[in-house]
């Protein structure tokens, strides 16, 4: 389905430890990745929660160490999922914030903030960095963005799909569409090659991200991408290996000072800082430093680790990467020597250790490192966002995307067999449908429960939801017919039906599993990010007229220290305006953020009460400074409301009379 629109629409990967945004430049006709307010590409992925105030990206991410409870990273792998997950479990172990079981075994995430304990749920935390995305790119654009296509890993299933493009509305975002990051970075890799012109090519995109990983071969020929098979585990990335360095400084802290650390949130956020940044050095060096000053209880830590011993602790991870691989190729149906290129993506495949392992197992290959692996997620995507659009050129329009299920679906039969309806790596969008019975003599209510796994107990495989059909036909047990239909649409968003083919009864799945928010959940979240729109843009309000009032006052005291003025003029108007300053600084130095008319009330008292005296200097040293450049005089002129590039002080003569007398 294509969305004719004349709005810009954005493409963002939502990553796990960084985030990154792209628009389609019209003009240009070339897609540009987006800095954000601090001149960076890639913003992490992180919200924090001090005092009053809410931070996001950068500001929240360099504030971790300080405010370590208070500060959320690393949400999208709880998303979707149950609190009582094994995965869950194993992350809260090495997390210095709090995450508690919600209702219905949902995770909620606590923390303290305005004074009081806030609980938020993961998609609104994720909403959060959408919002900062979203204002990143209106920023760019000068113009309100409405749409998005948002990335997700390969293997996301049904429920995090789904909490995905609940983020999205809560963060204002009609999500167009929801497209798998490794398809998206095919994109970037494939579009205008002129390598793939009239040739088919089999790419392997091997996507090892700050939290997820995915594998997908793809064939690539022309304008057309298609999905041949995915793997992956959304459950491994940088975040393990940063939490496989952790554990093993909290147990060579505990041997060397008989102190256990893993349990102190501020120890704990500062050593993963600290191991997250030696992680990235390994990348180039063979061996680094982890120093972190006062780490526990006065205790300096002075440590480090070499790449060989980097490798040793997460061994167990790469080689898990390359069964992926192999699996994916199994599906396929395809060997490693018809593959023609191994594309990496994500910050985590710098690691040499794994290149090594890849290029081992595809017989010496060379990867391919041309595209940005940071940028080439958000790139792909803002390339489909064009062509869902209609804004791209014939090229972006002639791209055809045939994407893959990661999981097979069915329902639970007898037996707690798992019946499957549509199998994993069926190319999508697709519908189909499987006719059923009743196991009960005049059963009236079948209970249709949804799974999706490759398992063949139902037990052991992921319930995406269940709901009843009432009203059959009733009958001796094997006779009504109950047509179940699966459809999944181009999100890869599943949609059930189950209909009694004789009495034309149907009834669609309504998700009632834990994973899904309410309707009336998501109302109350939207709610609530206007509410914290509205706060942050009074935050800043007070924070510019602070800036002020002080700049203002620093600006006054250097005009009165200014050589020619101090020449010019008695000592009494200068110390004047100087004490008048120096209360002024000290005022601001003593109190807390206040509201936006107090300062500016003070700025009037501050004027009011210097004014005279600089009129008074401004008439007597007039003479000995030059009018066009000079720092007073700018003050002058900005008091009296006549601020230019190049300010005339003849036309003011008469007004400065006035004010003097």
């Amino acid at each position: 389905m294509e969305y004719k629109t004349e709005e810009p629409v954005i493409g963002i990967d939502l990553g796990t430890t960084y985030s990154c945004v792209g628009l389609w430049q019209q003009q240009q006709n070339r897609v540009e990745i987006i800095a954000n307010d601090q001149g960076n590409r890639t913003t992490p992925s992180c919200v924090a929660f001090r005092g009053s105030e809410r931070l996001v990206g950068e500001s929240a991410k360099h504030q971790t160490a300080m405010n370590p409870t208070n500060t959320i990273f690393a949400v999208k792998r709880l998303i979707g999922r149950r609190f009582s997950d094994v995965t869950v479990q194993s992350d809260l172990k090495l997390w210095p914030f709090k995450v508690i079981a919600g209702l219905g075994d949902k995770p909620k995430i606590s923390v303290r903030f305005k004074g009081e304990d806030k609980i938020f749920a993961p998609e609104e935390i994720s909403s959060m960095v959408l919002i900062k995305m979203k204002e990143t790119a209106e920023s760019f654009a000068g113009c309100t963005i409405k749409n998005s296509v948002v990335t997700v890993p390969a293997y996301f299933n049904d429920a995090q799909r789904q909490a995905t493009k609940d983020a999205g509305r809560i963060a204002g975002l009609n999500i167009m569409r929801i497209l798998d990051e490794p398809t998206a970075a095919a994109l970037a890799y494939g579009f205008g090659d002129e390598r793939n012109s009239g040739m088919k090519k089999k790419v392997l995109v091997f996507d090892l991200g700050g939290g997820t990983f995915d594998v997908s071969l793809l064939s690539i020929k022309n304008d057309v991408f298609e999905v041949k098979a995915t793997a992956g585990d959304t459950h491994i990335g940088g975040e393990d290996f940063d939490s496989r360095m952790v554990e093993h400084f909290i147990a060579e802290f505990k041997r060397k000072h008989k102190k256990d650390i893993g349990a102190n949130p501020r120890a704990l956020s500062r050593l993963r800082t600290a191991c997250e940044r030696a992680k990235r050095m390994l990348s180039t060096t063979t061996c680094t430093a982890i120093q972190v000053d006062c780490i526990f209880e006065g205790i300096d830590f002075d440590s480090s680790i070499t790449r060989a011993c980097f490798e040793e602790l997460n061994l167990a991870l790469f080689r898990s990467c390359l069964e992926t691989v192999k699996r994916c190729l199994q599906d396929a149906e395809t060997t490693k020597e018809s593959i023609d290129e191994v594309v990496l993506v994500g910050g985590s495949t710098r690691i040499p250790k794994v290149q090594q392992f890849l290029q081992d197992y595809f017989n010496g290959k060379e990867l391919c490192k041309s595209i940005n692996p940071d940028e080439a997620v958000a790139y792909g995507a803002t390339l489909q966002a064009a062509k869902l659009s209609g804004q791209g050129n014939k090229d972006i329009q002639s791209l055809v995307l045939i994407d893959v299920t990661p999981l097979s679906l069915g329902i639970e039969t007898e037996g707690d067999t798992f019946t499957v309806l549509i199998h994993r790596n069926t190319p999508i969008p697709v519908k189909k449908d499987k006719i059923f019975t009743t196991g009960v003599d005049f059963q009236s209510v079948v209970a249709i429960k949804v799974f999706e796994g490759e398992r063949a107990r139902t037990e052991d495989n992921n319930l995406l939801g269940q709901f009843k059909l009432t009203g059959i036909l009733r009958a001796l047990r094997g006779v009504p017919q109950i047509k179940v239909c699966f459809e999944i649409d181009a999100d890869g968003i599943l949609h059930v039906t189950a209909e009694d083919t004789s009495t034309s009864v149907k009834q669609h799945m309504t998700l009632i599993n834990v994973d899904r928010l309410t309707t009336e959940e998501i109302e109350r979240m939207i709610e609530d990010a206007e509410r914290f729109k509205a706060e942050d843009e009074a935050h800043m309000r007070k924070v510019r007229a602070r800036n002020k009032l002080e700049n203002f006052a620093y600006d006054l005291r250097n005009a009165v220290n200014e050589k020619k003025v101090c020449r010019s003029v008695t000592s009494v108007h200068r110390r004047y305006i100087k004490d008048a300053v120096k209360l002024v600084i000290k005022w601001l130095k003593q109190k807390e953020l206040l509201s936006e008319h107090v300062y500016e009330k003070k700025m009037d008292e501050l004027k009011r009460d210097c004014f005279p005296h600089v009129a008074t200097i401004y008439q007597n040293c007039r003479n000995n400074l030059d009018y066009t450049d000079n720092l007073f005089t700018r003050f002058y002129m900005l008091r009296i409301g006549h601020v230019t590039q190049n300010p005339k002080i003849e036309e003011y003569e008469s007004e400065m009379s006035d004010l003097s007398d």
